[in-house]
């Protein structure tokens, strides 16, 4: 009913609705500024700690290369020692002494 009283109500309402929408425009402007400066920060960050992460990445797979490598001799140390003094070792008690490390390539449970 508040509409039907003329174009006076329409041009008020119209009004109205215009200065609501610039008010959303203006705070949609002000989140996406805030955004872009995180972004930009982010990036930025981001572009710092990467070469040190890559490094500490490369140095990670460097050790569990040489510790795959070490446990390969030792397995290999052991199946020799247990060949040479076959009273050495009781049965079974070298099958269960042989890789007691958990296999980190399978996933947890």
């Amino acid at each position: 009913m508040y509409l039907l009283h003329g174009s006076r109500s329409f041009r008020n309402c119209g009004l109205m609705i215009i200065i609501l929408l610039l008010c959303r425009l203006g705070r949609l402007q002000d989140s996406n500024a805030v955004l872009t400066h995180f972004n930009e920060y982010s990036e930025q960050c981001f572009a710092e700690v990467s070469s040190d992460l890559a490094s500490k990445a490369r140095l990670l797979k460097s050790m569990k290369d040489d510790l795959d490598h070490i446990f390969m001799k030792l397995r290999s140390m052991k199946s020799r020692l247990a060949t040479t003094y076959p009273d050495a070792f009781p049965d079974g008690a070298m099958a269960k002494t042989m890789d007691q490390r958990p296999d980190l390539e399978t996933p947890l449970e």
